[in-house]
Protein backbone atom coordinates (compact mmCIF):
# COMPACT_ATOMS: atom_id res chain seq x y z
CA UNK A 1 0.00 0.00 0.00
CA UNK A 2 1.41 3.16 -0.93
CA UNK A 3 1.66 5.93 2.02
CA UNK A 4 -0.91 8.63 2.12
CA UNK A 5 -0.04 12.17 1.68
CA UNK A 6 -0.13 14.29 4.75
CA UNK A 7 -4.13 14.81 6.20
CA UNK A 8 -2.82 17.63 8.28
CA UNK A 9 -0.04 19.92 7.98
CA UNK A 10 3.06 18.30 9.24
CA UNK A 11 6.61 18.94 10.46
CA UNK A 12 9.69 17.58 8.62
CA UNK A 13 13.36 17.73 9.20
CA UNK A 14 16.35 16.60 7.20
CA UNK A 15 18.18 14.32 9.82
CA UNK A 16 21.29 11.65 9.75
CA UNK A 17 23.59 14.41 7.92
CA UNK A 18 26.72 13.44 9.94
CA UNK A 19 29.37 11.34 9.03
CA UNK A 20 31.78 8.81 10.73
CA UNK A 21 32.21 10.54 14.30
CA UNK A 22 31.56 13.78 12.86
CA UNK A 23 28.23 14.70 13.74
CA UNK A 24 25.93 17.29 11.97
CA UNK A 25 22.47 18.64 14.10
CA UNK A 26 20.73 17.93 17.32
CA UNK A 27 19.05 14.53 15.93
CA UNK A 28 17.95 13.89 19.39
CA UNK A 29 16.60 16.58 20.76
CA UNK A 30 14.77 17.30 17.45
CA UNK A 31 13.39 14.06 16.60
CA UNK A 32 10.47 14.16 19.29
CA UNK A 33 9.44 17.34 17.73
CA UNK A 34 8.57 16.01 14.39
CA UNK A 35 6.44 14.53 12.32
CA UNK A 36 8.83 13.29 9.37
CA UNK A 37 12.55 12.53 9.52
CA UNK A 38 14.42 13.15 6.12
CA UNK A 39 17.09 10.34 6.15
CA UNK A 40 20.40 11.54 4.30
CA UNK A 41 21.85 8.59 2.33
CA UNK A 42 25.52 8.67 2.28
CA UNK A 43 26.13 10.64 -0.66
CA UNK A 44 25.57 14.34 0.91
CA UNK A 45 25.99 12.85 4.40
CA UNK A 46 25.12 10.06 6.48
CA UNK A 47 26.58 6.94 6.45
CA UNK A 48 25.05 3.43 7.02
CA UNK A 49 25.60 3.32 10.78
CA UNK A 50 24.24 6.71 11.10
CA UNK A 51 21.57 5.90 9.01
CA UNK A 52 20.81 2.83 10.85
CA UNK A 53 20.48 4.70 14.18
CA UNK A 54 18.84 7.64 13.22
CA UNK A 55 15.88 5.05 12.24
CA UNK A 56 15.77 3.14 15.64
CA UNK A 57 15.49 6.71 16.76
CA UNK A 58 12.36 7.24 14.79
CA UNK A 59 11.06 4.46 15.38
CA UNK A 60 11.45 5.08 19.62
CA UNK A 61 9.21 8.49 18.86
CA UNK A 62 7.01 6.98 15.90
CA UNK A 63 8.32 9.29 13.61
CA UNK A 64 8.15 8.83 9.65
CA UNK A 65 11.48 7.90 7.61
CA UNK A 66 11.93 9.21 4.81
CA UNK A 67 14.97 9.14 2.11
CA UNK A 68 17.22 12.10 1.57
CA UNK A 69 18.77 11.53 -1.51
CA UNK A 70 21.87 13.66 -2.61
CA UNK A 71 24.50 14.57 -5.01
CA UNK A 72 27.73 12.77 -4.59
CA UNK A 73 29.73 15.51 -2.70
CA UNK A 74 30.50 14.65 0.75
CA UNK A 75 32.76 17.97 1.16
CA UNK A 76 30.10 20.19 -0.67
CA UNK A 77 27.58 18.62 1.87
CA UNK A 78 25.58 18.36 -1.62
CA UNK A 79 24.96 21.93 -2.45
CA UNK A 80 27.33 22.47 -4.85
CA UNK A 81 26.73 22.45 -8.44
CA UNK A 82 27.33 19.76 -10.64
CA UNK A 83 26.65 18.25 -13.90
CA UNK A 84 25.21 14.39 -13.62
CA UNK A 85 24.21 11.85 -16.62
CA UNK A 86 20.54 11.44 -16.85
CA UNK A 87 21.48 7.71 -16.35
CA UNK A 88 24.22 7.96 -13.30
CA UNK A 89 21.13 10.20 -11.57
CA UNK A 90 18.48 7.27 -11.75
CA UNK A 91 21.31 5.42 -10.64
CA UNK A 92 22.40 7.72 -7.85
CA UNK A 93 19.01 7.82 -6.88
CA UNK A 94 18.06 3.44 -6.71
CA UNK A 95 21.38 3.03 -4.86
CA UNK A 96 20.32 5.81 -2.41
CA UNK A 97 17.14 5.32 -1.48
CA UNK A 98 17.31 1.44 -1.82
CA UNK A 99 19.72 1.30 1.04
CA UNK A 100 18.00 3.14 3.21
CA UNK A 101 14.48 1.19 2.46
CA UNK A 102 16.74 -2.31 3.36
CA UNK A 103 17.52 -0.76 6.77
CA UNK A 104 14.04 -0.10 7.18
CA UNK A 105 12.93 -3.29 6.44
CA UNK A 106 15.34 -5.11 8.89
CA UNK A 107 13.52 -2.65 11.42
CA UNK A 108 10.57 -3.84 10.08
CA UNK A 109 9.23 0.16 8.87
CA UNK A 110 7.87 1.42 5.57
CA UNK A 111 9.85 3.85 3.71
CA UNK A 112 7.53 6.74 3.96
CA UNK A 113 8.63 9.54 1.43
CA UNK A 114 11.34 10.67 -1.00
CA UNK A 115 12.93 14.23 -0.25
CA UNK A 116 15.78 15.34 -2.95
CA UNK A 117 18.50 17.16 -0.61
CA UNK A 118 20.03 20.30 -1.64
CA UNK A 119 21.86 20.95 -4.95
CA UNK A 120 20.03 17.79 -6.26
CA UNK A 121 16.65 20.05 -5.59
CA UNK A 122 17.69 22.79 -7.07
CA UNK A 123 19.29 21.01 -10.31
CA UNK A 124 15.32 19.32 -10.75
CA UNK A 125 13.74 22.84 -10.93
CA UNK A 126 16.07 24.18 -13.88
CA UNK A 127 16.41 20.57 -16.18
CA UNK A 128 13.40 18.77 -16.73
CA UNK A 129 15.59 15.87 -18.07
CA UNK A 130 17.16 15.72 -14.23
CA UNK A 131 13.67 16.05 -13.18
CA UNK A 132 12.90 12.50 -14.81
CA UNK A 133 15.43 10.69 -14.13
CA UNK A 134 15.28 11.40 -10.43
CA UNK A 135 11.31 10.74 -10.06
CA UNK A 136 11.39 7.55 -12.53
CA UNK A 137 13.40 6.07 -9.97
CA UNK A 138 11.49 7.39 -7.34
CA UNK A 139 8.54 5.73 -8.94
CA UNK A 140 10.31 2.41 -8.41
CA UNK A 141 9.55 3.09 -4.50
CA UNK A 142 5.61 4.05 -4.67
CA UNK A 143 6.10 6.81 -1.95
CA UNK A 144 4.80 10.22 -2.48
CA UNK A 145 7.80 12.56 -3.33
CA UNK A 146 7.88 15.96 -1.06
CA UNK A 147 8.65 19.44 -2.77
CA UNK A 148 8.01 22.66 -2.95
CA UNK A 149 4.87 23.01 -5.09
CA UNK A 150 5.76 22.71 -8.62
CA UNK A 151 3.94 22.74 -11.41
CA UNK A 152 6.06 20.88 -13.85
CA UNK A 153 7.06 18.20 -10.89
CA UNK A 154 3.55 18.13 -9.78
CA UNK A 155 2.25 17.10 -13.40
CA UNK A 156 5.31 14.82 -14.11
CA UNK A 157 4.57 12.69 -10.58
CA UNK A 158 1.12 12.48 -11.51
CA UNK A 159 2.15 11.10 -15.34
CA UNK A 160 4.36 8.50 -13.40
CA UNK A 161 2.21 7.89 -10.75
CA UNK A 162 3.58 9.22 -7.34
CA UNK A 163 2.17 11.19 -4.77
CA UNK A 164 3.24 14.59 -4.69
CA UNK A 165 3.63 16.30 -1.23
CA UNK A 166 3.96 20.08 -0.97
CA UNK A 167 6.22 21.86 1.38
CA UNK A 168 7.15 24.79 2.70
CA UNK A 169 10.47 25.81 3.96
CA UNK A 170 10.06 28.11 6.40
CA UNK A 171 13.83 28.28 7.44
CA UNK A 172 15.23 29.62 4.11
CA UNK A 173 14.34 32.78 1.67
CA UNK A 174 12.14 32.95 -1.34
CA UNK A 175 13.11 35.02 -3.73
CA UNK A 176 10.93 38.25 -5.40
CA UNK A 177 9.85 35.77 -7.78
CA UNK A 178 8.83 33.37 -5.03
CA UNK A 179 10.95 30.62 -5.30
CA UNK A 180 13.01 29.02 -2.81
CA UNK A 181 16.63 30.62 -2.41
CA UNK A 182 19.54 28.18 -1.55
CA UNK A 183 20.45 28.25 2.13
CA UNK A 184 23.87 29.94 1.25
CA UNK A 185 21.77 33.08 0.02
CA UNK A 186 19.21 33.52 3.18
CA UNK A 187 18.97 35.04 6.18
CA UNK A 188 19.42 33.04 9.42
CA UNK A 189 16.32 32.11 10.74
CA UNK A 190 14.71 32.93 13.94
CA UNK A 191 12.12 31.49 15.88
CA UNK A 192 9.92 34.33 15.01
CA UNK A 193 10.30 34.34 11.35
CA UNK A 194 9.59 30.63 11.49
CA UNK A 195 6.46 31.16 13.59
CA UNK A 196 5.09 33.96 11.30
CA UNK A 197 5.58 31.91 8.40
CA UNK A 198 3.83 29.43 9.19
CA UNK A 199 0.91 31.39 10.93
CA UNK A 200 0.52 33.52 7.25
CA UNK A 201 0.68 30.20 5.75
CA UNK A 202 -1.78 28.00 7.42
CA UNK A 203 -4.03 30.89 7.85
CA UNK A 204 -3.78 32.65 4.44
CA UNK A 205 -2.06 30.99 2.49
CA UNK A 206 0.46 33.42 1.90
CA UNK A 207 4.46 33.69 1.91
CA UNK A 208 7.03 36.49 2.43
CA UNK A 209 9.45 37.03 0.20
CA UNK A 210 13.21 37.96 1.20
CA UNK A 211 12.11 41.73 0.84
CA UNK A 212 9.39 41.34 2.42
CA UNK A 213 6.60 41.25 -0.18
CA UNK A 214 3.55 39.06 0.26
CA UNK A 215 2.71 36.44 -2.14
CA UNK A 216 0.35 33.46 -2.75
CA UNK A 217 1.42 29.71 -2.34
CA UNK A 218 -0.79 28.45 -4.05
CA UNK A 219 -1.63 25.07 -1.50
CA UNK A 220 -5.06 25.85 -1.93
CA UNK A 221 -6.49 24.81 1.87
CA UNK A 222 -4.79 21.34 1.77
CA UNK A 223 -2.24 19.99 4.16
CA UNK A 224 0.73 21.18 3.57
CA UNK A 225 4.60 19.71 4.99
CA UNK A 226 6.56 22.47 6.85
CA UNK A 227 10.40 21.84 6.52
CA UNK A 228 13.48 22.63 8.79
CA UNK A 229 16.76 21.96 8.49
CA UNK A 230 18.98 20.13 11.52
CA UNK A 231 22.31 22.46 10.74
CA UNK A 232 20.24 25.70 11.11
CA UNK A 233 22.01 27.68 14.07
CA UNK A 234 18.75 27.44 16.32
CA UNK A 235 16.66 24.66 15.20
CA UNK A 236 15.68 23.36 18.04
CA UNK A 237 13.97 26.77 19.41
CA UNK A 238 12.81 27.42 15.74
CA UNK A 239 11.42 23.88 16.07
CA UNK A 240 10.00 23.99 19.31
CA UNK A 241 8.35 27.02 18.23
CA UNK A 242 6.76 25.94 15.38
CA UNK A 243 5.36 22.69 16.77
CA UNK A 244 3.28 24.49 18.82
CA UNK A 245 1.62 26.82 16.26
CA UNK A 246 1.54 23.79 13.64
CA UNK A 247 -0.75 22.26 16.60
CA UNK A 248 -2.66 25.21 16.93
CA UNK A 249 -2.99 25.20 13.20
CA UNK A 250 -3.71 22.04 13.24
CA UNK A 251 -6.43 21.92 15.37
CA UNK A 252 -8.25 24.93 13.81
CA UNK A 253 -7.98 23.63 10.27
CA UNK A 254 -8.09 20.07 10.84
CA UNK A 255 -9.61 19.03 14.21
CA UNK A 256 -10.49 15.57 12.26
CA UNK A 257 -7.01 14.67 12.89
CA UNK A 258 -5.57 16.76 16.06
Amino acid sequence: MTPALAERYEINVDIGEGFGRWKMGPDEELIPFIDAANVACGFHAGDPSIMLKTIRLCKKHKVKVGAHPGLQDLFGFGRRKMEVDPGDMYAMILYQVGALKAMLDAEQLELSHIKPHGELFFYMQRDSVIMRAVLEACATFKVPVYACRNLEQAAMCRELGIPFQAELYIDIDHSPEGKLLPASQSRPATPETCVERVCLATRGDIGKDVNGTLFSLGFGGKPFSICLHSDAPRVLENVEAVRKTVDEANRINFPKYS
